[in-house]
């Protein structure tokens, strides 16, 4: 099982960290070991003094594929999740300023906590899904995926052209603006389509 994620895939997102938007996916990985599940809290790393918030739609790879072409991409995902893509932020600053790769500020142990997964068919809009993230009762990220840079089967055609694809894969989407830090005992819960999914107490 991969998990595969998407930076920078929101063009308000880029802007706020002041990044160029991407003329094409920008992809990185988290380990296994990222994954928090059964909306366990996180416990703030040592490591890092700017731990950042980033809400995500999760795809669910449901068939095993190399190289797909677009007609045959909406195959390859039936699920969605919410996720949220935990960034030690001054860590990557620092990767970044040397030109080394940043997977220590993005794929550590609890980095990628999860919701249940549903049926894209469950869905209102399955081609512009809403979703939100509140941090302590406050909203501070709202998403629509029809926003995205690059969409769904964008991203399976273009992540397959490196990577199998395999039953089980998870593939992070991308977070939209309104990212922030949190502290010890912030409270995040994220919603799809206003009903509740994920929540992640930081402890």
């Amino acid at each position: 099982m991969k998990i595969i994620c998407i930076g920078r895939n929101y063009a308000d997102h880029a802007k706020e960290l002041n990044n160029p938007v991407p003329s094409k996916p920008l992809v990185f990985m988290k380990p296994p070991s990222a994954l928090l599940v059964n909306n366990k809290p996180l416990y703030y790393p040592e490591f890092t003094n700017n731990l950042h918030y980033e809400a995500e739609i999760v795809l669910k790879i449901c068939r095993n594929g190399r190289h797909v072409q677009p007609e045959f991409a909406h195959k390859y995902y039936e699920q969605i999740a919410l996720g949220i893509d935990f960034t030690a932020r001054d860590v990557q600053n620092q990767c970044k300023e040397k030109g080394h790769p940043w997977e220590i500020a993005k794929g550590f142990d609890g980095s990628a906590p999860i919701s249940e997964f549903i049926n894209l068919d469950r869905l209102m809009n399955p081609g512009a899904i809403e979703f939100e993230l509140t941090k302590n009762g406050e909203v501070v990220q709202s998403g629509n995926t029809k926003d995205l840079i690059f969409s769904f089967d964008t991203i399976i055609c273009y992540v397959s052209k490196f990577f199998k694809l395999q039953v089980g894969d998870m593939i992070y989407t991308g977070t939209p603006a309104g990212v922030g830090p949190v502290v010890v005992g912030d409270e995040l819960a994220g919603s799809i389509e206003g009903k509740p999914f994920l929540t992640c107490a930081i402890k």
